[in-house]
C-alpha cells in the first residue's frame, strides 16, 4: 500500500514538505505523531492523526506516537487564545498509560520491524538543564524565524499575548524531532495543519544542528459542513473513554451527522476501501433516507474503539425509540444508557411504597403520574390497545408492581407510537 496514494484519495493530506513521497518510497520509514497527555482519554478530534499511524504502519512503515509529557507541563500555543493549566509529572505518567491502552486498539506494538512504539519527551528532557538548551538548542533558531511562525503571530497581535514559556514550545517539540531523528532514526513528523510550523521548526533544527534531512506532512483539521466544531456536542466533547463518553452516545453522535460529512468522514475514519466506499456513496444516494452512510461509520468506528457488543447494544438502544426494542432490550440497559436514550422526555417520581403492593395501571397513569389528565381517559387508549409499560402493550386489568422495574427503579410509559414517559420509583 502507497501511504501518501491512501491520504490523497481519503482528504488526508494539507502539506506536505518536498521528498516527503520519496522517502517513503524509498525504504521503511519511522514517523511520528505527538499527543498531548492533559486528559486520560483522546478523543474523536484525535482519530484523524490516529488513522494517519494506522496507514502508515499498513503501509509498512514504523509508527512513533508520542506522549508530550515535558510539552505538556508547557502548553502548545497553536490554536489557543489563552495559557492553559499545568500538570505535575504522576498525572502526566497516569495520562500516558490510559493513552497507551487506547493507541492499541488501532495500532500493532508487537509485529517486528513496524511494530508501533510510544516515546514521552519527558524522558529525555527531564535532565535537560536551561543553560543546556540555550547552548544545544536555542543558538540554532533565530527569533525572527520563531516569531514568524502563524500560531505566535496570532498570539502576540491578540490581547492576551504570549508567555516565554509558550513562546519556546516550537523549540521544544523542534528538539524532539531532533531527539527521535538521532536515537530513533525518525525521519517524518505528522500531525494536523495546525502544528506546521512547529513541525517545519523541527524538521530545520535537524538541518542546522544535525545536517540532516527530515520531512513533514499534515492533514487538514476535521471541520462540518454547517461550520460548527467537530467533535463537540451540546453536552461537550465526545470522547474515547466509555467512561466519558458512553458507547451509546458515541454511536449516536456519528449516526447523527449529516450525509456530507459522513460522506467525508468515512474516508477519514473508517479501513474500507475506495471501491467499497464508492459503493456505499452510490447506494446512499439512492435511499438517503436509509442513512446508509452514517450506519456504516458508526457500525466501524464504535466496533474499533469499543467492541462488536458495544456496537451492538448501541443498536438496540437507538432502535427503543423506532418501536422496534424489547422488554428484554430494555431491561439489558444500563441505566446510564437508559436515562441517555429518554433523554428529554417527561419524567414523573413517586414513592415506591406506591407501587410496592401492585397498583392497577389507571390508577398509575392518571393518579400517581401525569401521564393522562384522567382516569377515563386512560381507559380508553388501555381499551385501544395503544399504551405500553416497558415495550409490553397492556390493558386495564394490568397492575404495575415493583419487580417490573428497569434498573430497580424506572418505569418505562408510552402512549400512542412516539410519547414516552419516564417513571422514577424513588
Amino acid at each position: 500500500m502507497n501511504f501518501i496514494e491512501e491520504l490523497r484519495w481519503r482528504g488526508m493530506i494539507h502539506d506536505m514538505m518536498p521528498g516527503t513521497e520519496e522517502q517513503l518510497q524509498k525504504e521503511m520509514t519511522t514517523g511520528y505523531i505527538g499527543y498531548d497527555p492533559t486528559s486520560d482519554s483522546l478523543h474523536i478530534g484525535n482519530l484523524a492523526s490516529i488513522m494517519m499511524l494506522v496507514h502508515f504502519q499498513r503501509s509498512g512503515h514504523k509508527p512513533l506516537a508520542l506522549v508530550g509529557g515535558a510539552t505538556g507541563m508547557i502548553g502548545d500555543p497553536s490554536g489557543k487564545s489563552e495559557e492553559r493549566n499545568l500538570l505535575d509529572e504522576d498525572v502526566l505518567r497516569h495520562n500516558q498509560q490510559c493513552i497507551r491502552k487506547q493507541l492499541e486498539k488501532f495500532l500493532d506494538f508487537d509485529c517486528g520491524a513496524t511494530s508501533a512504539e510510544m516515546v514521552n519527551n519527558y524522558d529525555w528532557m527531564k535532565e535537560f538543564s536551561f543553560l543546556q538548551f540555550l547552548r544545544d538548542v536555542g543558538k540554532h533558531i533565530t527569533v525572527n524565524y520563531m516569531s514568524a511562525k502563524d500560531s505566535v503571530k496570532k498570539r502576540m497581535e491578540g490581547g492576551s499575548g504570549l508567555s516565554f514559556t509558550e513562546f519556546t514550545y516550537q523549540l521544544v517539540q523542534g528538539f524532539d524531532y531532533c531527539w527521535l531523528f538521532e536515537h530513533k532514526n525518525c525521519r517524518l513528523q505528522m500531525g494536523g495543519s495546525d502544528q506546521w510550523g512547529n513541525i517545519t521548526t523541527g524538521t530545520e533544527l535537524i538541518r542546522r544542528k544535525l545536517g540532516g534531512e527530515a520531512f513533514a506532512l499534515t492533514c487538514p483539521l476535521i471541520t462540518k459542513a454547517d461550520g460548527g466544531k467537530f467533535g463537540k456536542t451540546e453536552s461537550g466533547t465526545v470522547w474515547l473513554d466509555p467512561k466519558k463518553t458512553s458507547p451509546y452516545k458515541f454511536y449516536q453522535f456519528w449516526l447523527n451527522t449529516s450525509d456530507e460529512d459522513a460522506a467525508a468522514y468515512i474516508r477519514r475514519f473508517t479501513l474500507l476501501s475506495k471501491e467499497e466506499i464508492e459503493k456505499l456513496v452510490a447506494q446512499h444516494a439512492e435511499a438517503p433516507h436509509l442513512r446508509i452512510l452514517q450506519k456504516e461509520l458508526a457500525k466501524d468506528i464504535t466496533i474499533r474503539v469499543h467492541s462488536v457488543e458495544d456496537y451492538q447494544s448501541a443498536v438496540e438502544a437507538s432502535e427503543i425509540l423506532f418501536g422496534k426494542g424489547t422488554t428484554e432490550t430494555l431491561r439489558n440497559l444500563s441505566e446510564e444508557t437508559l436515562l441517555q436514550v429518554f433523554e428529554g422526555v417527561p419524567q414523573f417520581d413517586i414513592a415506591r411504597a406506591d407501587i410496592e403492593a401492585g397498583i392497577p395501571v389507571a390508577d398509575f397513569l392518571a393518579g400517581k403520574t401525569q401521564v393522562f389528565p384522567s382516569k377515563s381517559e386512560a381507559r380508553r387508549m388501555l381499551k385501544d390497545g395503544g399504551v405500553l409499560i416497558n415495550k409490553q402493550k397492556v390493558t386495564e386489568e394490568f397492575t404495575v408492581a415493583s419487580d417490573q422495574l428497569l434498573s430497580g427503579k424506572y418505569i418505562l410509559v408510552q402512549k400512542g407510537k412516539k410519547n414516552y414517559f419516564l417513571v422514577k420509583i424513588g
